[in-house]
């Protein structure tokens, strides 16, 4: 009998190990530290164990959990709201930034800053309700597609950060995204996409009002700015939301800087990790001089605080997921 359960408990570890828990991951450094970091706070009696309540994982969104080139998909969705709403709206003829938009003139839109983008956001966004928004949402994400790819936008994200979200959730980790998106343009989709709920969406906002329009209570949403969740407000947003320092923290640019410095100066087990986007075939090689992600200033802090820089071309196996 003691041979028997020994044979059957070698079995067991032997197809354990053969399991390749991030199989889109080369094996090296990156995926090494990421898959040793959840094993030691997850495993009791470990020294770096962590309780179940404070496993705690924040990822930025654009361009660490999915495509974020040529532009951002919000701002794509933004813009086909521009040219659907045009016939009502005349003025954008000649008025910028609407007016670049409906010329297809990107360079146009982005000269005219974050003040223009919010120009945007504002006419396209506010005035609906919350319901409203979301089936619109809903609807745009059914039939756009990526301009360079032809996938739908909810294809362009990246399959070795779905394996992880999985392995983590799987860990007893609780993963939220912490993005400079509009939290009421991503919380129609992560649910389905990655498998974090609305409630776990942590993002830029405007603000809105509670209305009863024909008896029927509504949440509309106003032209003016709420919160922007980018740069030194998302520890911000993070403290307000969860109020829990995350132990691990995940990113791509330099406007996550400041949350995963947040996240790794804290006492304990700490974990932060930099997706560089190093690939022009499979995807888009870009850091310190593009005009949407740039990272400079975070690449260079990486060797001193520890964090680790995931090399995309050398160590995903696997961009994207099979297309369906």
């Amino acid at each position: 009998m003691k041979q028997v359960i020994a044979s059957l408990l070698f079995f067991l570890a032997v197809n354990a190990f053969a399991q390749d828990i991030l199989p889109s991951w080369n094996e090296g450094p990156s995926k090494q530290a990421v898959l040793s970091f959840i094993e030691k706070t997850t495993t009791p009696g470990s020294a770096d164990f962590v309780p179940a309540p404070e496993r705690i994982a924040v990822f930025d969104n654009d361009g660490t959990l999915w495509s974020e080139q040529p532009i951002y998909v919000q701002i794509a969705f933004t813009f086909d709201r521009v040219k659907a709403l045009a016939p009502q709206r005349p003025e954008w003829k000649t008025k910028q930034p609407f007016k670049a938009v409906l010329e297809d003139d990107l360079k146009g839109v982005l000269a005219t800053g974050q003040k223009g983008l919010f120009e945007l956001i504002a006419a396209t966004h506010a005035g609906v309700d919350t319901d409203t928004f979301r089936t619109t949402v809903e609807q745009w994400l059914k039939t756009a597609r990526h301009p360079r790819t032809g996938r739908p936008y909810t294809e362009m994200i990246y399959q070795p950060m779905l394996e992880l979200l999985a392995h983590l959730e799987a860990r007893g980790y609780k993963t939220y995204i912490v993005s400079g998106g509009g939290i009421e343009f991503m919380r129609p989709w992560t649910e389905m996409v990655y498998g974090i709920p609305p409630e776990r969406v942590i993002g830029s906002s405007i603000k809105s009002k509670f209305e009863i329009v024909n008896g029927i209570p509504k949440i509309i949403g106003l032209p003016e700015v709420q919160f922007i969740d980018d740069g030194p407000n998302k520890p911000i947003g993070i403290q307000e939301r969860i109020g829990r320092r995350p132990v691990m923290a995940f990113g791509n640019s330099d406007g996550d800087r400041e949350m995963l410095l947040w996240t790794t100066s804290g006492k304990g087990p700490r974990f932060g990790m930099l997706i560089r986007h190093t690939d022009d075939i499979r995807e888009v090689a870009y850091d310190r001089q593009s005009h949407i992600g740039r990272l400079g200033k975070a690449l260079d802090m990486a060797p001193e605080t520890g964090w680790v820089v995931v090399d995309m071309k050398k160590e995903w196996k696997e961009i994207f997921p099979p297309k369906k």
